[in-house]
């Protein structure tokens, strides 16, 4: 297997060069989780994997509840499927914590935390809806103070409890909600169950990968990692690749078609589970342009909404809306062939038809 054959893979099980489900939950369970910080690209994130799949889609299985927006790892936000945030925060919230307990201590709200998620609690009970702008006035009303990074904090604390999730938004504001409420019927697993199957589910959706990839987007240790391997033997397999060692499926497609890959353009949300998933992205840039790709060199930075052409990081881009249409600025490493350009034009178009406006492509070579 060669470095082009782990892309062609990785973008095959991620459904990017395919796509196979028609549901928002559906795609989020597969892949287990996807960052969602950048709440317009994540939903760009999960829209491109799926079957005619619109921005309003995913803004209503958002609004249905069933996937979530929450803090789950590293410590950011991520879309989870509703059924699956029990055992998840289960598995991750102890390491999340453990990543943060400096700045608990240092904005000295790691002895409220009881305190507040019991007064976030009280004002979500019987299906209230409240933005962050409204808990926080009634935790100061009690006597918290919820200046700068302290609400923030609370906030993450009450979600990685397992008290508050994220609601419906109210026009562009987003609201929490009590995760009981929203998702009652939300599985539970016990430890080694949900380690063994999130181990199934990245291998599965992110190989091949190594270890210290999933360790990364995890925040599982490596010990970990290796039980949920053996665990999860019997649906996964591994092979030898430039003295590194990936792991994918047994059920993996071993021969993706070049046409899945070959040519193909994508225009790669920021912070998309094609990069940010992966602790070493080496095979993503071509040594040529590894300069070029480097922070130094705006507007190409790392996990920037990227463009891949034929699995390979060759660019960034960003959107610019006008009134009644969408300008997608493509920056790239290198001028593209004509059959690139046809290829990335058809992606833009594809995003257009998702945002629900006409989009056009504007180029430009750094």
């Amino acid at each position: 297997m060669t470095d082009f054959d782990i892309l062609r893979q990785r973008l095959h099980n991620q459904h990017i060069a395919q796509q196979v489900y028609k549901k928002p939950d559906d795609i989020v369970r597969s892949l287990g989780a996807v960052q969602a910080q950048d709440y317009p690209g994540a939903k760009w994130a999960v829209g491109m994997r799926l079957l005619n799949a619109s921005d309003n889609s995913i803004e209503q299985a958002f609004t249905e509840g069933t996937i979530l927006r929450m803090h789950v790892m590293r410590p950011t936000w991520h879309f989870v499927a509703a059924d699956d945030i029990r055992w998840l925060l289960t598995l991750t919230a102890p390491r999340v914590h453990a990543a943060s307990a400096y700045y608990y201590r240092q904005l000295e709200v790691d002895t409220i935390f009881t305190q507040s998620n019991t007064i976030i609690e009280n004002a979500l009970v019987g299906g209230k809806q409240l933005t962050r702008t409204e808990l926080k006035a009634i935790l100061e009303r009690s006597g918290i103070s919820s200046d700068g990074l302290r609400l923030g904090l609370m906030m993450m604390h009450a979600e990685l409890d397992g008290i508050i999730c994220s609601g419906p938004r109210r026009g562009k504001q987003f609201t929490y909600a009590l995760l009981d409420e929203r998702a009652p019927n939300a599985r539970h697993l016990e430890r080694d169950e949900a380690v063994a199957e999130l181990t199934k589910r990245y291998f599965t959706s992110h190989g091949p990968a190594k270890i210290r990839d999933f360790a990364w987007w995890s925040g599982l240790t490596v010990a970990e990692v290796k039980a949920g391997l053996e665990m999860s033997k019997s649906h996964l397999t591994h092979e030898v690749i430039n003295g590194e060692t990936y792991w994918f499926s047994r059920q993996q497609a071993t021969t993706v078609s070049d046409k899945d890959i070959a040519q193909s353009a994508y225009l790669l949300s920021t912070y998309d589970e094609y990069g940010i998933s992966y602790k070493d992205r080496k095979e993503l840039i071509d040594p040529a342009y590894s300069e070029k790709a480097n922070p130094g060199n705006l507007p190409v930075v790392p996990f920037q909404a990227q463009i891949a052409i034929d699995g390979k990081i060759l660019g960034s881009w960003k959107r610019t809306p006008k009134k009644n249409q969408v300008i997608v600025e493509a920056y790239y490493f290198r001028p593209l062939t004509e059959v690139e350009t046809r290829a990335l034009t058809e992606e833009v178009e594809r995003y257009g038809r998702f945002i629900g406006l006409p989009a056009t492509l504007q180029a430009n070579v750094i």
